[in-house]
């Protein structure tokens, strides 16, 4: 597998937001009486960009900022991080996002997405088209790149195009009830882009409202996304999805590990053979890029020839590893680390 991964030119692209993050300072401290916040970088395609990297993946990042400090900001941080940045595109008149964050463990994470006229979801389709998604193995997209146009086509092109020329396509559902007009279009968008998808990347409220066909059942708070809770019966819904195309499924459980849903080889109304992975129990600070850093592991083990117990194992000791820091992007865990982080808990 070593010897194949060098026939391309990127183990990953990733498409998508990218954004300046400031997280509060003041741990444990309501919103309204946080003081200070520390400047990071984020944005669920752009963390597991540098999650990838930090794990000794060729990892390129297909995003687009303003042509204004911020942007800068970001592009510095990513070429630190040794990330590709070629085909980070500029938007002059736009600007680029950002997120404020309050940190209340375990389980308050106040958060306001400043997302108005941004960059990122002006990508184009010739801007998907500068880029060479045959000259990688993983093209990775995310839910709310679906969420607007342009970015809506030029993420479904790219899907389209990288499965044309053999590229692996994994979603990331990154359901943010805030950036979409009408919650039940998210669900519509998600359904859409499944056929042209490999595998699927969420949590448990995530799949329920990417399937959710009952527009009267949705019940998504526009908070937070831990506050996302619909009705119906998430085994029904993982069926309901890898129906559509998809071989694989990966829930992402938390605290709980992961567990990785295997498409039925026989009758499509058969149950997906399903491998429970445990979590690795940790103090929690900040559970923001948990699902990113459990990306970069996952695929970083996939790239490697590993099978997906083993590579969901890796995903659970990055997500654990990354809720007792900071922040998203800037701490995401080296090999080296995860690798100590696993081997003291009795390996993988």
């Amino acid at each position: 597998m070593e010897l194949e991964r060098w026939r391309k030119a990127y183990d990953l692209v990733a498409m998508g937001r990218s954004s300046l993050d400031l997280y509060s300072n003041d741990i444990g401290a309501p919103f309204e009486e946080i003081r200070s916040f520390a400047a990071y970088v984020g944005g669920c395609p752009t963390n597991i960009c540098v999650g990838a990297r930090r794990l000794g993946l060729r990892s390129a990042l297909l995003t687009a900022v303003g042509d204004d400090q911020v942007g800068d900001f970001i592009l510095h941080f990513l070429s630190r991080e040794d990330v590709e940045t070629r085909y980070v595109v500029r938007k002059p008149g736009y600007r680029s996002s950002a997120v404020v964050l309050g940190i209340q463990p375990p389980d308050r994470f106040p958060l306001t997405y400043y997302r108005d006229h941004c960059a990122d979801i002006e990508l184009t389709i010739d801007d998907v088209l500068a880029t060479p998604l045959g000259d990688c193995h993983v093209l990775l997209i995310t839910g709310t790149g679906l969420s607007k146009e342009p970015s809506r086509s030029a993420t479904l092109l790219a899907a389209e195009l990288a499965r044309e020329q053999g590229t692996t396509v994994v979603l990331d559902i990154d359901y943010r009830p805030d950036q979409w007009h009408d919650q039940r279009a998210f669900g519509v968008a998600i359904r859409s882009a499944l056929p042209l998808v490999d595998l699927v990347l969420g949590t448990e409220d995530e799949i329920k409202a990417a399937m959710l066909r009952d527009p009267g059942q949705v019940q998504v708070t526009h908070s937070q996304i831990s506050d996302a809770r619909v009705g119906g019966d998430v085994e029904e819904a993982i069926r309901a999805l890898l129906r559509r195309g998809p071989q694989v499924l990966v829930e992402k459980r938390g605290a709980c590990g992961s567990r990785v849903h295997l498409a039925s080889s026989a009758d499509p109304s058969d149950t997906p053979r399903c491998l429970e992975v445990p979590g690795f129990p940790v103090t929690v600070q900040n559970i923001l890029g948990a699902g990113d850093a459990f990306a970069a592991g996952l695929l970083y083990g996939r790239l490697m020839g590993w099978d997906w117990y083993r590579s969901a194992r890796l995903g659970n000791a990055c997500g654990a590893i990354l809720v007792t820091r900071h922040g998203c992007a800037d701490f995401m865990p080296t090999y080296a680390e995860v690798m100590a982080f696993i081997e003291e808990r009795g390996g993988l």
